[in-house]
């Protein structure tokens, strides 16, 4: 499974797809996490962020994502003032919400 922190419809290889997303938990991002995801996060600091909040390192990876039916990811949406330069931890009045994206 594929981490990423923006989803865009450039991402799918070809259409017609249908898309379907559902939040989850911080815990089950977590456990997905620990489980082993592939990092396309694209920016270190949101990286550094994601590590700290999942407990697990979260390397930033400026890749392409082709994504096929049947695929899901798990995105990141960080909600919440301009990270800082060199930021590590969520800033005060920051959140992330954790999205499953599934391409049917």
């Amino acid at each position: 499974m594929i981490l990423l922190n923006a989803f865009s419809l450039n991402m799918i290889a070809a259409f017609p797809v249908g898309i379907s997303v559902s939040e989850i938990l911080l815990d089950e991002a977590r456990a997905l996490a620990v489980a082993g995801l592939t990092s396309a996060v694209g920016h270190a600091d949101t990286a550094a962020v994601f590590s700290d909040v999942l407990g697990v390192t979260v390397p930033s990876a400026r890749t392409t994502v082709s994504l096929n039916k049947g695929d899901v990811v798990l995105v990141g949406q960080y909600r919440g003032p301009r990270l800082p330069e060199g930021a590590t931890r969520l800033p005060d009045g920051a959140t992330i919400e954790w999205l499953l994206v599934f391409v049917d």
